[in-house]
């Protein structure tokens, strides 16, 4: 991920930016993408399992195809929910961030034969968690207009 250009993206965002849909704030939506960058570099460990046949085909058309995340679409086990916010600032939250995507890029220069567990796909290699993250990313920052 080109952490410049999400630096960059991120300096456009306020703690009052309204969302254009969904119901994080700008504080939920960056602590939500650094869990999702940390999850791409083996740093959150979540239970292995083999993608039935309707995520292999979502995960297909995600990463394979020209679709955009769709607005509404649900991340696995937080149907609804919030996370409780673990930063007290959204300064923080978007330090912790940049230094998640600064240590996901080191993890794939180390590992570059690496597949790491995405939460509804399965294991991704790295040029997989590229297309994933870049859509997550455009998805999210839509979100709050800084895209």
């Amino acid at each position: 991920m080109e952490k410049e250009l999400i630096k960059s993206k991120l300096n456009n965002l306020t703690e009052s930016t309204t969302p254009e849909f969904g119901i994080m704030s700008p504080q939920h939506m960056v602590e939500h993408m650094t869990i999702t960058v940390k999850m791409s570099a083996g740093r959150i460990k979540i239970p292995e399992f083999e993608p039935s046949e309707k995520q292999l085909i979502q995960k297909h058309t995600l990463l394979n195809t020209s679709i955009e995340f769709p607005r509404g679409i649900k991340a696995p086990g937080l149907e609804g929910t919030l996370l409780a916010l673990k930063n007290n600032s959204l300064a923080i939250a978007i330090d912790q961030l940049i230094e998640s995507l600064e240590n996901y890029n080191n993890y794939f220069l180390e590992n570059p034969d690496s597949k790491t567990l995405h939460p509804r796909f399965g294991k991704l290699s790295h040029d997989e968690w590229e297309k994933f993250h870049s859509k997550h990313f455009k998805h999210h920052f839509s979100q709050f207009c800084i895209w």
